[in-house]
């Protein structure tokens, strides 16, 4: 490994200019991703040494090597920063999960907009709002919408079908304004579409003042049922506002941030006050070696805002918070296309906002670490009656399932500090076993995973702590000869279910570990368990239900799906077309001499 004086000399030699420099470990993964106005002088600060936080130690101790790429200005510096972080997701930088993770609102832009649930932005003209802290969150906020101004939740394109169909059962509950019944004009359903836009902005009191002009214009114009409905929205917004927390005037509009940071993890929060009240909240909480300096939260902040359709126009700053302000600034002005001010208060009702907030991350740091130590105290535990050398952070977990000789499908699932991480679940599609060989099923799919760990990046790249089989003494062999092979010591234990088909040990290839007593890590093994027999199941049954809808006929050369409709009404059963010779098959309808040649040849196995 380079001293920590070559990889000084090197950074003494980049050029003093903006840019963005790639820290990597011995394996040559991305561990950090940083930006700077002058290269030179921020790379060779981290190999000085000159006296730096834990945090920044524990980075540069692992650095092997860095590469650097060139910018014209400072801004571009930033902004290629941050497709880096996204494209390598390295260690030690803060992030936003990939766009797979965090949900979204999005409204299309279409003659009747659609309100839908997503998790990624494409680049279209439709408006998104978010990231929102989870799914549930999302679906409250559209029923919501949907309940308040009637907007349908159905699937139904409009205007395609309109007039189709009946009337649904929301229609009936006067939850839906009836689209599909033509009784809403498209201009007045994107009205409806912009009163949620600015809800959704919080701009509450813009949409209730929308909703009293119609209310009067339909008054005047003698609909009296369009303008009682007007009416019941409108309560049912003030009610909403009522509800909500008021901390500053009716034309306050801005995020409050604040950072939380002990030696265990950090949370950094964001509070939305959109005409005053305090709506909607993000609050995320980052592990004890994730690098919490001004550049770091100001990368951190600028993928946070660059997915958002309503930047305020104040952002509110707790002293905790550090950020390069004219840089960060200068972005979210081009972003948003009108000026972004950042601002830091020392006194006033506003620094007790932010104090406020601060003690809202602190109180969501603290349960992390609770919930942390007492999973970590199980895993260590775990490591303790497996004699594993160490707490077992990655837990990896196999099984096999299959339908007879088909469908044969391996299935892996992931285990993080005892939590499961479905982002790094797969499923892998037997190719290479004939008949229903378990063992070798194991095998092929160990094989196929673990030839994985030298790829660059990606969570298939990650070195798993421990390996659970679903399975006995043989499956581990089995997982034991493919390891053997590939030259890695992995510890590997099998999974043993009792005559119940519950768990009831660990076991190598020579011995059994009863954990029936071990209240803690029985729970958390049959969790394991249950969710990669779950999981594998499922992954099979889907393949199965792929083939079902296209009938066997279709495997055969020139035969689709009409023809294997054709044949199948013609025979009635399949059987009596693998009975039937070519003259008969070639009678069928829209069957050439060569479709029923290829057919008889597919069956009688020429």
């Amino acid at each position: 490994m380079p001293s920590r004086s070559e990889l000084l000399l090197k950074a003494n030699g980049l050029p003093l200019c903006a840019g963005v420099y790639i820290m990597r470990d011995r394996a040559g993964k991305v561990i950090y991703v940083g930006k700077s106005a002058r290269l030179k002088n921020r790379v060779s600060q981290y190999f000085q040494n000159s006296e730096k936080n834990a945090k920044t130690a524990k980075m540069v101790a692992n650095v092997f090597d860095f590469d650097y790429i060139l910018c014209d200005t400072e801004m571009e510096a930033l902004t290629l920063e941050n497709s880096l972080i996204k494209k390598y997701s390295p260690k030690y930088n803060i992030r936003l999960k990939d766009s797979k993770s965090y949900p979204y609102i999005k409204v299309t832009d279409e003659e009747y907009p659609r309100i839908l649930f997503t998790r990624t932005r494409a680049s279209d003209k439709a408006k998104y709002f978010g990231p929102f802290g989870g799914a549930n969150t999302v679906y409250g906020i559209m029923s919501l919408l949907q309940k308040t101004l009637g907007i349908p939740s159905c699937k139904l394109s409009f205007p395609r079908d309109i007039g189709k169909g009946r009337e649904c059962l929301y229609y009936q509950m006067k939850q839906c304004c009836g689209v599909c019944r033509g009784h809403v004009s498209a201009q007045e359903y994107r009205e409806l579409i912009k009163c949620a836009v600015d809800i959704l902005k919080g701009n509450t009191r813009g949409a209730i003042a929308s909703l009293e002009e119609k209310m009067y214009a339909y008054s005047e114009a003698e609909k009296y049922e369009s303008a009682m409905k007007c009416r019941d929205t409108i309560r049912a917004l003030e009610k909403i506002r009522e509800k909500q927390k008021v901390v500053d005037s009716p034309d306050a509009e801005y995020d409050v941030i604040a950072l939380y940071s002990d030696e265990l993890c950090s949370c950094l929060s964001i509070y939305s006050v959109r005409e005053g009240i305090l709506g909607g909240k993000n609050d995320y909480v980052f592990g004890a070696d994730k690098l919490l300096d001004e550049a770091s939260l100001t990368a951190f902040l600028v993928d946070y805002y660059a997915h958002s359709d309503a930047i305020p126009k104040r952002i509110v700053f707790d002293s905790s918070v550090t950020v390069e302000e004219e840089l960060l600034s200068g972005f979210l002005s081009e972003q948003a296309g009108r000026r972004i001010t950042l601002w830091t208060p020392q006194r006033t009702e506003m620094k007790r906002l932010c104090e406020m907030i601060l003690a809202n991350a602190k109180e969501k740091a603290n349960a992390y670490v609770k919930e942390y130590e007492k999973d970590n105290s199980i895993l260590l535990r775990l490591a303790e009656l497996l004699s594993l050398e160490s707490v077992p952070q990655r837990i990896e977990a196999y099984d096999i399932s299959n339908i007879g000789a088909e469908h044969k499908t391996g299935g892996m699932v992931v285990y993080i500090d005892g939590k499961p991480k479905k982002s790094d679940y797969r499923t892998f599609t037997i190719k290479d076993v004939d008949g229903t060989d378990d063992y070798a099923c194991m095998r092929e799919t160990l094989r196929r995973r673990l030839s994985h760990l030298s790829d660059e990046r990606g969570s298939m790249s990650e070195y798993p702590d421990l390996l659970l089989i679903d399975g006995g003494r043989t499956h581990v062999a089995a997982v034991k000869e493919v390891l053997c092979e590939m030259e890695l010591d992995i510890p590997t234990f099998g999974m043993v279910k009792d005559d119940f088909h519950k768990t009831r040990a660990l076991c190598t290839e020579d011995e059994e570990i009863s954990i029936a007593r071990e209240q803690a890590i029985y729970g958390l093994i049959f969790r394991i368990q249950e969710e990669v027999h779950r999981y594998t199941v499922s992954r099979m049954s889907a393949a199965k239900s792929r083939t079902v809808k296209h009938s066997s006929l279709e495997r055969i050369k020139g035969v689709g799906a009409a023809k294997a409709k054709a044949l199948l009404l013609h025979f009635g059963t399949l059987s009596a077309i693998k009975n039937a010779g070519e003259d008969e098959l070639a009678s069928v309808k829209g069957v050439s001499r060569a479709d029923a040649q290829n057919i008889y040849n597919y069956f009688h196995g020429d």
